[in-house]
């Protein structure tokens, strides 16, 4: 990826198409990508996806798909005629599950399904009390193995695992890294949180930036100087 941003993926997590217009205007030509969730999705549906795709952004629809395969396989085949580049499914949703979301993906051969692997907002501690044995890092691996074994183009983790992601199970796929804050920045409600470059040396691909970005006073700066530290 000789262009940086390739790799930057901007968060929509706003409640309307207003607010999410706006936040793409202001950033300009600093980013390609824009991933739209569930409070957006939520509130304006499928229209602000079209739009976007329209305005010839990308789009990353990370809506976690979990359910049984053939109601992700419907919904996959939606987000297919919607023109969406990437979209998310829980890798613990199972096999059958995520090689439905895959077969049903061929619609659209250009578009990326990555899976879930552990939320970012998950330590070890909360892994245990829903009976997770061993560490994050540990069922990220196994999540992330049944996923390619399975056909998802790629994963979405945490950058602190990306590295061992990349030593046990190769470089073919994506990583796609959320959590991720520029030195300085608050870290809300995230725990596995590192810099953009760091995300980008341990292994990852992509990088998800929200807040960050979107509540700058110049949000096409705040972009380029993250920018300016993936450009490696």
């Amino acid at each position: 990826m000789r262009d940086p941003r390739q790799r930057l993926i901007v968060a929509l997590d706003v409640p309307s198409a207003a607010a999410a217009q706006k936040i793409v205007a202001a950033v300009g030509d600093s980013a390609l990508t824009y991933k739209v969730g569930m409070q957006l999705y939520t509130a304006e549906g499928p229209r602000v996806v079209r739009d976007l795709v329209a305005s010839g952004r990308r789009v990353f629809l990370d809506l976690k798909y979990h359910d049984i395969p053939n109601t992700v396989a419907a919904a996959v085949r939606e987000a297919t005629r919607l023109g969406v580049s990437m979209l998310t499914v829980h890798a613990s949703g199972g096999g059958k599950m995520l090689r439905a979301a895959t077969e049903a993906a061929r619609l659209n051969p250009s578009m990326m399904v990555l899976a879930v692997t552990v939320l970012t907002s998950l330590g070890d501690s909360d892994l245990d009390k829903l009976g997770v044995r061993g560490q994050v890092s540990d069922q990220v691996l196994r999540l992330a193995a049944l996923a390619i074994a399975d056909g998802c183009h790629g994963v979405v983790a945490s950058a602190q695992e990306a590295a061992e992601l990349r030593n046990q199970l190769g470089g073919e796929f994506a990583i796609v890294t959320p959590g991720v804050r520029p030195a300085g920045a608050g870290h809300g409600d995230q725990l596995r949180v590192v810099t953009p470059a760091e995300a980008i040396a341990a292994g990852a691909t992509h990088i998800v930036v929200g807040r960050p970005i979107t509540e700058a006073a110049d949000p096409a700066s705040e972009a380029r100087a993250i920018l300016g530290q993936i450009s490696f």
